[in-house]
């Protein structure tokens, strides 16, 4: 997997490629090529008492050192570039792959994990990357070339070649092979990790007002524990790992010197040749372990890649066609049922319902009746696991996606609100424009307090809102719903921070800024939110158990009646 991301990203990118290539191969060539120099100044001109020789074979080494010093820093420029751009890319790709998940793809994957794979994941496919351009260009180069130059220096001393590099191989590989079952699971702890993390700082409320900030110390810390130990273990095999390449090549430096001075005794070897060799074996070691450092990392990029495919590779279950809406929408419910996962019962059952142009049809129902559920499907937030739903006669898999969420303002149970101004917070995606905003905020009864806020629509909005009070993030996002020129209103249970004036005074400006035409659907849990609607559904587990206005509910629907008294008698 990391292999095809990479090589469909360098695809068009081929001139950045062969430019690192190049300048890694010159950059290789110098390095080589500064030993054998330096040997030839030893021998033929210190030993020889030629200084002409000495200062010409030096300038020419200075030469060709600052030829290697250039060419790598444009090698190093050119990689990290490269790599950072395909971090870049992979990112890009997850974002937007991931904007088209619906709920379920969302639940399949989970918050924190998509946020570990987007982030810690490409992190660690744009550093290998980087190591690859970087190292394993050149170690190979290196290593080869360095085993022909040191042929060239001496033969019979090239022997211990044969011995010392598999046994540098031999050792980093058996590290290895402990390395990779070691960063899958190191990926999967802080996927755990922040889970928790991510869910502390959620519920920080909740926590504190149960008291259970030690049980959550406890959670993050065993979790915490858990990275630890395995993050020790995989330090432990690095700590392991450099002591043993260190120990490799000492006794092979020092294997060289004893075979080459028995040499050198016997004439068949000069002194700048062995020093060259030495220089040589440097270079051939260090080309195998620049390798295999990079080899132990690639395990890790790897997973990363493979998790970063798994999401790639999800097919969202809710795609968009092609057809396009004309006219009023009119969106059916059509035998429409909800199962989550392999659940024995549905969520939703045979609902046969529909939303008409200019009514409001409200929807109640006990806690868990399915309510929010039912809505969801409206804006195809999720699809019916059997059944269809319909816009304009037409399914709804058939039509543009776009052009139907475009056409719907959804109200979501709990209120979010974007960063930015108030003014951009309300028009969302649309160009903000004053006027409109001020009509939008109005309607949803939150003009008074955001004309008594120093900056008016030009006061900051946090991330969420988290600088306004629930009753006035609600307020803001049913604006936000407001603002839009939709066919269809969905509020999902948006008036329940709301006091009863001013839901009362919402509801009764609401039909004059909709417009006749558009459809309205309210979902409440308030008989005072909802019994002027023009149609009412009671729920009751998932089943439709009563419709009708408010009256001939009463009289017909046991369900319905049990609300109205239980909040007439909370009431009283």
């Amino acid at each position: 997997m990391l292999w095809t991301m990479t090589r469909e990203y360098v695809r068009g990118r081929v001139v950045a490629l062969a430019g690192i290539v190049v300048l890694q191969l010159i950059q290789t060539l110098s390095s080589l090529f500064l030993p054998s120099l330096n040997a030839r100044i030893i021998d033929e001109g210190i030993s020889a008492g030629n200084l002409a020789l000495i200062w010409r074979i030096g300038f020419v080494m200075v030469a060709v050192a600052a030829v290697q010093a250039l060419c790598s820093a444009g090698a190093i420029f050119l990689a990290a570039r490269t790599a950072m751009g395909q971090g870049q890319w992979l990112r890009e790709r997850v974002f937007r792959h991931v904007q088209a998940f619906s709920s379920a793809d969302m639940r399949a994957f989970g918050a924190p994990s998509l946020i570990t794979r987007c982030t810690n994941d490409v992190q660690q496919i744009q550093m290998v990357v980087f190591l690859i351009y970087e190292i394993m260009l050149v170690a190979p180069l290196m290593g080869i070339g360095g085993v022909v130059m040191a042929v060239r220096e001496d033969v019979p001393l090239s022997g211990l070649l044969l011995v010392v590099v598999p046994v540098l191989a031999v050792s980093v590989g058996i590290i290895m092979a402990r390395l990779s079952p070691r960063f899958k699971a190191q990926q999967k702890a802080i996927d755990a990790l922040t889970d928790i993390f991510r869910s502390q700082l959620a519920g920080v409320r909740v926590i504190r007002a149960f008291r259970r900030q030690g049980t959550e110390r406890r959670r993050y810390g065993e979790a915490n524990e858990r990275l630890r130990g395995i993050a020790l273990s995989i330090g432990a095999l690095f700590a392991l790992m450099f002591p043993v390449v260190q120990l490799i090549v000492t006794f092979s430096q020092v294997a060289v010197v004893w075979v080459g001075a028995g040499r050198i005794e016997a004439g068949a070897m000069d002194v700048g040749s062995l020093t060259a060799f030495l220089n040589y074996l440097i270079l051939i070691l260090m080309s195998v372990m620049m390798g295999s450092f990079v080899f132990t990392m690639i395990p890790r990029a790897q997973v990363c890649a493979q998790r970063i495919g798994d999401v790639l590779a999800h097919e969202p279950t809710v795609e968009g066609g092609t057809r396009h809406v004309h006219g009023p929408l009119r969106v059916r419910l059509e035998g429409a049922e909800v199962r989550y996962g392999d659940a024995a019962k549905p969520v939703l059952a045979a609902l046969d319902l529909e939303f008409k142009p200019g009514e409001t049809t409200a929807i109640i129902g006990s806690t868990g009746s399915g309510k929010s559920t039912l809505v969801s499907l409206l804006p195809r937030l999720r699809d019916p696991s059997s059944g269809r739903v319909s816009v304009n006669g037409e399914d709804a898999r058939e039509v543009d996606l776009d052009e139907l969420r475009r056409r719907i303002a959804y109200v979501p149970q709990r209120a979010y609100l974007f960063s930015g101004t108030i003014a951009q917070t309300v028009a969302a995606s649309e160009p903000a424009e004053p006027l409109r905003v001020w009509r939008a905020l109005r309607a949803a009864q939150a003009e008074d307090f955001v004309r008594d806020l120093p900056q008016g629509i030009d006061t900051r909005v946090e991330a969420g809102g988290s600088n306004f009070s629930g009753g006035q993030r609600q307020r803001l996002a049913i604006a936000r719903a407001l603002y839009r020129m939709a066919d269809l209103y969905v509020f999902d249970d948006a008036f329940s921070a709301l006091d009863y004036a001013t839901d009362a005074a919402l509801r009764s400006g609401l039909r004059d800024h909709v417009g006749p035409d558009a459809a309205v659907v309210i979902v409440a849990q308030r008989i005072a939110t909802i019994r002027h609607a023009s149609t009412i559904v009671v729920l009751e587990h998932g089943r439709v158990v009563g419709r009708g206005n408010h009256d001939q509910l009463v009289a017909s629907c046991e369900t319905y009646r049990e609300i109205v008294r239980s909040q007439t008698e909370e009431a009283a």
